[in-house]
């Protein structure tokens, strides 16, 4: 799939109530130190961060000399940390460690190569292990001057919250339909105009979540959910769908994402109607015991992912707890 980078210099598509907020705050001269862009995955975090980058090194022209340095990871006065590679096992890593942001240090306490700001990007903050974080909160607590961090982060609850005080926080909001059709027109120009409109509605409001779905076919897998749902399968069945979705390539994020979302929309509804107990009249289940069924999922998915479990199990207890449901 053929798409641009958040590196590549294009401008924001949506997301105006933030960017207005920091180029208020850059316009009165009042630039904190420290921002934490925030808002669901896949939602434009680290295309905003760069296009704050851009804005502060002087690089918002697409062809001017700053932004290609940029977009070639180049430019001597940004630095970009964000999960490494673990060789061993030809993944990223579940963490971002200590030894990914000791660089910072010596980053922002030297002489801005263009006597301007020095920026750091973050990507991922919330994947900070305990040593990476209090290094940065380090920082935060002794901010060097003509420098920022910009840092994003999906889950903010996850980040210690001394580091979120010593932040001003840019929620990003999901785009609206005819801003990610913007989008995807743009990232992923190769991909037939009807597989946008089959994924776009499954995405909410993410581009990033929309790429996924089109790499792991998503229009397939959302149909599967939907089955999954209806009829819970027996033992039988839930092999075929387990090979079904491991076949498919971002297979087991795309049906887990797809399922937990599909729960918490039910678990929304439920709740909507009241339907509190552990039980309805009917034998369907209460909103609680949906949440909890999203809980175990959500739970299942991360440690499988985290600790590069078995997929195939992974996926056979998922089916299992709503099987049980």
């Amino acid at each position: 799939m053929v798409g641009t980078t958040p590196r590549d210099g294009q401008e924001p598509v949506g997301h105006d109530e933030a960017r207005r907020a920091f180029e208020e705050a850059l316009s009165a001269g009042r630039l904190h130190h420290a921002w934490l862009l925030t808002g669901p995955e896949g939602i434009g975090k680290a295309s905003f961060a760069f296009w704050m980058a851009r804005v502060l090194l002087k690089a918002t022209a697409p062809d001017s000399t700053a932004a290609r340095r940029i977009a070639a990871g180049s430019h001597a006065d940004l630095l970009y940390i964000a999960r490494g590679m673990d060789e061993k096992r030809q993944r990223m890593r579940a963490e971002i460690v200590a030894d990914d942001v000791r660089p910072i240090g010596q980053f922002l306490h030297r002489t801005a190569a263009e006597d301007g700001w020095r920026v750091v990007i973050v990507d991922g903050a919330d994947f900070m292990n305990r040593s990476a974080a209090n290094a940065i909160l380090k920082i935060l607590e002794e901010p060097p001057p003509r420098a920022i961090l910009i840092l994003t982060c999906a889950a903010p609850g996850r980040l210690l919250p001394t580091i979120r005080s010593r932040c001003r926080t840019l929620r990003l909001e999901p785009l609206l339909p005819a801003q990610m059709q913007a989008v995807l027109a743009r990232v992923a120009a190769d991909v037939p105009p009807e597989d946008i409109a089959r994924v776009a509605p499954l995405a909410h409001g993410s581009p990033g979540r929309a790429l996924a779905l089109l790499a792991g076919d998503g229009a397939a897998l959302g149909a599967l959910v939907a089955r999954v749902l209806e009829t819970p399968p027996d033992a039988g069945a839930m092999y075929e769908i387990a090979e079904s979705v491991l076949k498919r390539e971002n297979g087991f994020p795309v049906f887990f994402d797809l399922l937990c979302d599909a729960i918490s929309k039910h678990a929304r509804a439920l709740a909507l109607g009241d339907g509190r107990g552990e039980g309805n009249a009917d034998g369907s289940l209460s909103a609680h015991r949906m949440a909890e069924l999203w809980r175990r999922l959500t739970d299942l998915r991360v440690e499988t992912e985290r600790f590069n479990l078995d997929k195939q199990q992974a996926l056979l207890s998922g089916l299992t707890l709503v099987s049980g449901r």
